[in-house]
């Protein structure tokens, strides 16, 4: 066994992969930017090397200088984690031509699975089944729009080098094609330097089932059985679970010994997910499952299949990449219980889940379960990588206990300033679709009204807030300095204190009572704010009205950026048109595109962006007449 790492990531996954390391008395080294200086996996790191600016592109994605690091450093080997350069076979090639062992699949296993088209025609002569539609190399925007109504509609486009949900979009009619079809190139460029696509039939109740699999230098394949990542919103996973709802013995045979054809054909080394789509209108069945695509490493929901096998992937990562034979045969690795995870994002679901960025002033996450934290209470959520905080993940004896203790823990999530989609992960985790398994990917699109939204505060949220004024009162009383809140409350020299008080919850003016005995978690930021929790949301009381959220400020028209990015797209010009929801620009930010839409109908009175250029956050890229 080698006797040093480096970590070529950041964030969650760097942690856990030290948790492992540190376990197995492996010496760890981690990699960051200068954003990343006094990040959380830098603290956990026996040694750190600073690689660069910021941008990614600067730093995490540059091999050159992730192998010299490991020189410097005396790292035996590295570890790429997920994303940035996990699946890139010509930075595995220079580890292992440096010297160094690459933990992760050979680099022609990697080119093999990397380009969905190319995937997808091995599988088949493999005979994997696979989705029908459209792999060509001709990507002229005519054949594609042709080739799409071939397939006929709705028909999703995907990056042929993408992932993550990047690069990707489902289109309902051929009106719409066009725009999708841009928009989507220009995001699998930004985020893979590719911008070439490809089109698959799309399946009307689809479910995502993958199954992970495990090789060694040996020839040996295992499957490790499948999870369920089917709740998701615009192709990102939101809640992860295994085993799937509703597998049976003879399509888990099935589908498992599809993932293990699939893996030997590519003579596959170290641990690798095969991603299956689902016809579910009928139920799961073997003959209504298809190969998708492979992610040749660590996937983010990982640690679901950790618990119900009991096994440590990462551990057989490292066995497996220092020549090690796989550590179990297929008829010794067991299934128990359930285990679901659900991923904690900085994002606002109340403003169409735009990143929320900031220090996080307040941070508490549930105990008794585990967590999988990439950062901790006072560190900052910056704009140049993925918003993830944390994963929470459960196991129990059954699905249903399983979902119960998940929702109990992401009610227990508490951070601020920054926001986070704690409160929407509670309302999923309670949708009765999900909780009875009639589960697809378009669960959350068809009830996102109702899972966005932010509830309305509880009578418990509004005492508490009412005892938090009370505590004001009586230090005011007790000669105290005064503060606004004092005043906000109409504290009475020589006279009682009132019963009730007047509060803003964002811009409406409520009347709170002032108990005795407070009932939920509060933090104060400052005099004139408080923050209440409850069931992951944070309801915040000020003494005036807060501007509204979105990208707009309140009655001028100004469209803002919500969030520092690039303009990727600029729809409108001086003079134009616009009616309430047109799309006006695009913000490329945190490796998403956000469309900023019109507030209301009016005019376009001034367009201070420009096509490409980079904005700071609050920065007015456009400015709206009402009409």
């Amino acid at each position: 066994m080698f006797k040093s790492v480096l970590v070529a990531n950041r964030g969650e996954i760097a942690r856990r992969i030290f948790g492992t390391a540190r376990r197995m008395g492996i010496e760890t080294v981690a990699v960051h930017s200068e954003a990343d200086t006094h990040a959380a996996h830098v603290r956990d790191a026996d040694q750190a090397i600073l690689i660069g600016p910021a941008a990614a592109r600067e730093s995490y994605l540059v091999p050159e200088k992730i192998i010299a690091a490991a020189k410097q450093t005396g790292a035996e080997a590295i570890h790429p984690g997920y994303g940035f350069l996990s699946e890139n076979a010509a930075f595995a090639e220079a580890v292992t031509a440096a010297g160094l062992i690459w933990i992760g699949p050979p680099p022609s296993a990697i080119r093999a699975m990397g380009l969905k088209d190319a995937a997808k025609s091995l599988m088949a002569r493999a005979g994997v089944p696979v989705t029908p539609g459209y792999l060509g190399e001709d990507q002229s925007p005519e054949i594609l729009a042709r080739e799409a109504a071939r397939i006929g509609y709705p028909v999703l486009i995907k990056a042929v080098a993408g992932g993550g949900g990047k690069g990707m979009r489902l289109v309902d009619s051929a009106d719409a094609f066009a725009e999708a079809l841009a928009s989507c190139k220009r995001e699998a460029a930004a985020s893979f330097g590719d911008d070439r696509v490809l089109l698959e039939t799309y399946v009307s109740r689809p479910r995502h089932i993958e199954v992970q699999v495990f090789g060694d230098s040996y020839g040996n394949v295992v499957h490790l059985f499948e999870r369920d990542c089917s709740l998701q919103r615009r192709h990102q996973k939101v809640i992860e679970e295994a085993p799937a709802p509703g597998m049976d013995a003879t399509t888990r045979a099935a589908v498992t010994a599809a993932a293990v054809k699939a893996a030997k054909a590519v003579n596959y080394v170290g641990a690798g997910t095969i991603e299956f789509i689902a016809d579910a209108s009928a139920g799961l069945r073997p003959d209504r499952i298809w190969f998708m695509e492979m992610n040749t490493r660590l996937q983010v929901e990982h640690p679901v299949t950790e618990m119900v096998t009991g096994l440590d992937l990462v551990e057989w990562q490292f066995r497996v990449a220092a020549g090690e034979k796989l550590p179990l045969k297929q008829d010794q690795i067991l299934m128990t219980g359930h285990a679901v995870e659900a991923r904690l994002y900085a994002e606002n679901p109340a403003s169409g889940f735009l990143p929320s960025i900031g220090r996080l002033d307040a941070f508490s996450l549930p105990q008794g379960i585990r967590v999988d934290a990439g950062v901790e209470a006072g560190d900052v959520i910056s704009p140049f990588y993925d918003p993830m905080i944390a994963k929470l993940i459960v196991h129990g004896e059954t699905r249903e206990e399983a979902i119960a203790d998940l929702a109990e823990a992401c009610a227990e999530v508490d951070i601020w300033p920054v926001k986070t989609n704690a409160g929407f992960l509670v309302r999923c985790l309670e949708n009765p679709d999900f909780i009875a398994g009639a589960v697809d990917t378009g669960l959350i699109a068809r009830n996102l009204n109702t899972l966005a939204a932010t509830p309305e505060p509880s009578p418990e949220v509004l005492a508490t807030a009412g005892w938090a004024f009370r505590e004001v009162i009586e230090r005011a009383a007790a000669g105290q300095p005064a503060t606004p809140w004092v005043e906000l409350l109409g504290f009475r020299l020589n006279a009682p204190p009132l019963e009730t008080a007047r509060v803003f919850l964002g811009a409406t003016a409520v009347h709170v009572p002032m108990p005795l005995e407070p009932s939920r978690i509060v933090h104060a930021p400052g005099d004139d704010e408080l923050v209440v929790f409850e069931a992951g949301e944070a309801f915040v009381f000020r003494d005036n009205p807060a501007i509204r959220e979105g990208g707009v400020a309140a009655g001028d028209g100004s469209i803002r950026a919500p969030m520092p990015g690039r303009i990727t797209q600029l729809s409108v010009k001086a003079g134009d048109r616009v009616t309430s929801g047109q799309p006006l620009l695009t913000l490329e930010a945190m490796k998403m595109e956000h469309a900023l839409a019109a507030p209301f109908d009016g005019e376009v009175s001034e367009v201070a962006a420009e096509l490409g250029g980079q904005v700071t956050e609050g920065a007015v890229l456009v400015k709206l007449t009402a009409d």
